[in-house]
């Protein structure tokens, strides 16, 4: 069997050897994201974010996105790229790597990819989607990442969010802060 790169490990180095090769494969590397066949896979919806404490918000949202396509590419801030969003200086809790790999595991996410840079604008520029969907939370038009899939006849859309569930709030109850 061939070894697979898995976001910094190859799965005959993972310390768990369990998981599935259709699990690894659902992971593409930032620099393959161009090289990739595309065309079977319109409309191709993406969205991203840090994901670090996965909850029901973060499920219904890609499950919603997945709705609007044919596949959902899903990039995945690296911790680099997740520390620069001022969410505190202990986050991500979990690591580049578990936060792919338990992205990759939902039904609704066709694939995962990480990105380094503050913005996704580097991997939109590579695929090009039909549609680039972000939480409510944002001002869509604001976005840099609305104006490029713009400039290609895509669409951006802000989807509303699951009321209550937030990653950071979550953090604060655990933590015994709320």
């Amino acid at each position: 069997m061939a070894e697979r790169h898995c976001v910094g490990l190859k799965a005959s180095q993972s310390p768990m050897a369990s998981i599935p090769q259709s699990l690894l494969d659902k992971i593409i590397a930032p620099a393959d994201i161009g090289r990739h066949d595309w065309n079977g896979a319109r409309p191709m919806v993406f969205t991203n974010g840090v994901f670090d404490l996965l909850h029901v918000g973060h499920v219904a949202y890609l499950a919603a996105a997945r709705a609007l396509g044919a596949t959902l590419l899903v990039g995945v801030n690296s911790d680099g790229s997740a520390r620069q969003l001022g969410k505190g200086p202990e986050r991500p809790l979990n690591s580049e790597r578990d936060r792919s790999l338990v992205i990759a595991a939902l039904q609704s996410v066709s694939y995962v990819t990480l990105f380094e840079e503050a913005t996704p604008c580097e991997l939109l520029c590579r695929c090009r989607p039909d549609l680039y969907v972000k939480g409510g939370d944002y001002d869509i038009e604001a976005l840099e990442e609305t104006r490029l899939v713009r400039s290609w006849g895509g669409r951006s859309l802000a989807m509303p969010l699951l009321s209550g569930y937030s990653t950071t709030a979550l953090v604060r109850r655990i933590r015994g802060h709320e």
